[in-house]
């Protein structure tokens, strides 16, 4: 049995804990207690949450955990002087230390991060690097995996943070098991995007909605003015202009990010080859879909998938 401890304070955020489900369903899935779960904290007893809600916890003491995650907080929270010693304690007596969303500036009080690559909240990661230039803070990052230490960004992305921890463990089937009860993504990988392209557009109109709706459903098509224009049922000149205007992409810039973003989530997760990749995203061959990873990422695409096998083989 792994014993998964969950370090609380005074006003944790509440989604902290979603992440656990991740471990409570995997006990469900195996039909056997795999994960033993308890809540920790400095003085023990009832430590409140954010939002109203009362945690029951046990003192800590024994740093010797399978895997400590730190909660995060609505804001910035830095750990006392005992739960940085209990932080230190457990990165070398536990076998995984983790934190969430904001829970990394507790790992970086500790000092724990120290030369170590780690992300957050994407609102406060580069505070975190402000105060902490000893750590290499990567903004756009669901999860990342350093060593024994992992960190994820804002709190629903501690939950692929668990799931990544029950596939380690158990596989993949499992955590796609998992993943279908908790009726979620099986899984983002850790170094895909905190932002959604398509979100990142916010359309305001129907039209340009569904202009990109058949975008993203439709990659390896040209997707020519004309074709998006068709779709949102308007002349391409009238679309050029409203795209723009809501937007403040051309259309052309805003069906790249599209491909980026696929072909980047299917060299992380799969082992498709990168001739697949480019045909499958719209890129057409791979020398043109390297040149674009180039401009929006500072790599190219093996550069970006021996990195995810890289975290996961960590």
């Amino acid at each position: 049995m792994q014993r998964i401890a969950v370090l609380l304070f005074p006003g944790f955020q509440m989604m902290s804990l979603a992440a656990i489900s991740a471990f409570e369903f995997t006990n469900l899935e195996l039909d056997e207690q795999v994960y033993d779960i308890s809540y920790l904290s400095e003085t023990g007893g009832p430590v409140p949450g954010s939002f109203g809600v009362t945690v029951e916890t046990t003192r800590f003491d024994d740093p010797a955990l399978d895997t400590l995650v730190v909660s995060g907080a609505v804001g910035i929270k830095l750990p006392t002087p005992g739960e940085s010693d209990f932080i230190r304690s457990a990165l070398t007596a536990s076998r995984r230390l983790a934190s969430i969303c904001t829970g990394a500036f507790l790992l970086a009080e500790a000092g724990v991060l120290d030369g170590r690559r780690a992300t957050t909240h994407w609102l406060l990661a580069r505070e975190l690097q402000s105060r902490y230039p000893r750590i290499k803070i990567e903004e756009d990052r669901i999860f990342i995996i350093d060593g024994s230490v992992w960190s994820s960004a804002g709190m629903t992305a501690g939950v692929d943070l668990a799931l990544a921890m029950v596939e380690k463990d158990h596989g993949a089937e499992v955590a796609r098991a998992v993943a279908r009860k908790l009726v979620v993504y099986h899984r983002r990988a850790g170094g895909q995007s905190q932002f959604s392209a398509l979100l990142e557009l916010e359309p305001k109109s129907d039209r340009i909605q569904k202009a990109l709706v058949h975008a993203r459903s439709n990659l390896k098509n040209a997707l020519s003015v004309e074709e998006l224009a068709e779709a949102a049922h308007l002349s391409p000149r009238q679309f050029s202009r409203t795209f723009r205007a809501e937007t403040g992409q051309s259309p052309a810039k805003a069906v790249e990010n599209l491909r980026l973003e696929a072909a980047r989530l299917m060299m992380e997760q799969g082992r498709h080859p990168i001739d697949v990749v480019a045909t499958e995203t719209g890129f057409a061959d791979r020398e043109r879909m390297r040149r674009a990873f180039l401009r929006a990422f500072g790599q190219p695409p093996q550069a970006i998938r021996r990195n995810a096998q890289r975290e996961y083989q960590a």
